[in-house]
């Protein structure tokens, strides 16, 4: 299984053309072997079939090609006669036409078959074969000599008319046999590469195939060369950012949603009053000076309600929108911390709060805005002296927290339900669940957020038996 494994892992780290070109040498390597096996299967074959052929070293000659017109002689026939042996003149039939000698066998005709089986001259023959090919003969194509073995030296070699007539007859067969084999190699070969590249690619056409559906949650799995793994890991990379982006888009479309719900629910409440007491005022059911002067009151105070809650509104959209780009740049915070704490003690002081600042005199450095953050931390500080009674002591400090800086507003007071701690900086989410009439737009905290953020901050809410309600800006150093 290791070693599987380590083949795999080299694939992945070898280029496209580099296993072409491996595939390219097994395949020529397989042709090789092919030519080889076939010149072995050739000498086997000739080896089996030539058995004992013998051509025998006596005083005459005892090859059928000496006996040829043009190449005889008479010492050579009359040596031939003597010693027992005949000539046969064979058509191209193989049919015996003449007779040269006294001939001791019934053979009238043979077969091709049994003609390569004398020639073979097995030691059960009683008689030595040679045979040779006339070339200006009329009826006869063959000569076919006969002499009895025990008449013959036997000096042991082929014969040149039995590798003519040996591969006369087998050498369609074995070529036509070593066409189909080349033929099957490179059916093999054109099959091996086509599946090398074809399987990546339909991995790669099913995962699009699905993208084009609608299932942005595909990964393909491509275990190939460098460029196939190099196409899976963009694919699946494309894939997790359109499934990211979607989702979110998904996310945004249902927080828009809510926030227009949630808007017309908080619009209405106020709308109605004022309509209501503008409707009384309007059809003189109101006589009383200082009941007209409170309506007047009321309808002053729920439009500028109204007003408010539109103009956080447009605030949360615009923070949401990307074009919107926040300055931040390294400053000094812990002067403008004090600058912020000093801007609101007048109304600290006011509420009879306990106000213990932490705020060290060493330079401490933040990536901030000063504006945005001057409007997150007036936030924080308004929703505690809103919310708290007199006597509540309030806590706001800066610490060095390694490769940040961290901004605390605590308080001691009434706290959050630790139900609301995961949804508090939803849009219209109070830290009091009933929507009263005097309470905020439950959009400052979503504000203070998305500011941070925009900075490269965060904003947390936690709390203890001692504070609580802790608010933390955490921000860039």
């Amino acid at each position: 299984m290791k070693f599987l494994k380590s083949l795999r892992d080299l694939r992945k780290k070898r280029r496209l053309h580099t296993s072409l070109i491996l595939d390219f040498f097994w395949f020529n390597l397989a042709l090789w072997l092919l030519v080889i096996a076939t010149i072995a299967a050739v000498a086997i074959d000739f080896s089996l079939t030539s058995g004992n052929y013998t051509e025998m070293s006596t005083d005459m000659k005892m090859s059928a090609s000496d006996y040829v017109s043009g190449a005889r002689s008479e010492k050579s026939v009359r040596l031939l006669l003597e010693a027992g042996g005949w000539l046969e003149k064979l058509d191209e039939d193989r049919r015996v036409v003449a007779v040269e000698g006294v001939k001791k066998d019934d053979l009238r005709t043979y077969t091709e078959s049994q003609l390569i089986a004398l020639l073979g001259n097995s030691e059960s023959q009683p008689y030595y074969y040679s045979a040779a090919t006339i070339e200006d003969g009329r009826e006869a194509r063959y000569l076919l000599l006969k002499l009895p073995r025990e008449k013959v030296a036997i000096d042991v070699y082929p014969s040149e008319s039995y590798f003519l007539m040996y591969f006369n007859n087998r050498i369609i067969i074995y070529l036509i046999l070593w066409i189909a084999l080349l033929l099957f190699l490179i059916f093999i070969y054109s099959y091996w590469v086509a599946r090398r590249i074809r399987k990546p690619l339909n991995k790669l056409s099913y995962g699009l195939g699905r993208m084009i559906e609608g299932d942005y949650s595909t990964r393909i799995s491509i275990e190939a060369e460098k460029e196939f793994t190099q196409i899976r890991d963009a694919f699946n990379y494309m894939a997790d950012m359109i499934e990211r982006t979607t989702l979110e888009k998904r996310r945004a479309e249902e927080s828009k949603q809510r926030l227009i719900v949630d808007l017309s629910h908080d619009l209405k409440t106020p709308i109605t009053s004022i309509q209501g007491y503008a409707q009384a005022l309007h059809e003189g059911r109101v006589d009383d000076p200082e009941r007209q002067k409170r309506y007047l009151n009321y309808i002053h105070q729920k439009s500028g309600r109204v007003s408010l809650l539109i103009q956080h509104m447009l605030d949360l959209l615009k923070l949401d929108s990307p074009d919107y780009v926040v300055k931040a740049e390294r400053r000094e915070i812990g002067e403008f911390l004090r600058e912020v704490v000093a801007d609101a003690y007048g109304e600290i002081e006011r509420r009879d709060f306990e106000l213990v600042v932490a705020i060290p005199d060493t330079g401490t450095y933040a990536v901030f805005d000063p504006e945005p953050l001057t409007r997150v931390i007036h936030n924080l500080l308004s929703n505690a002296l809103q919310h708290n009674p007199p006597g509540t002591r309030l806590r706001i400090g800066l610490c060095d927290a390694g490769d940040r800086v961290e901004i605390v507003v605590a308080d001691n007071g009434r706290g959050i339900p630790k139900e609301l701690w995961g949804t508090i900086f939803d849009p219209f989410v109070r830290g009091d669940p009933s929507r009263s009439a005097e309470g905020g737009t439950g959009l400052g905290l979503s504000i203070a957020m998305r500011i941070t953020e925009k900075m490269g901050g965060t904003i947390r809410l936690s709390g203890d038996e001692e504070e609580k309600t802790i608010f933390t800006i955490t921000l860039r150093k």
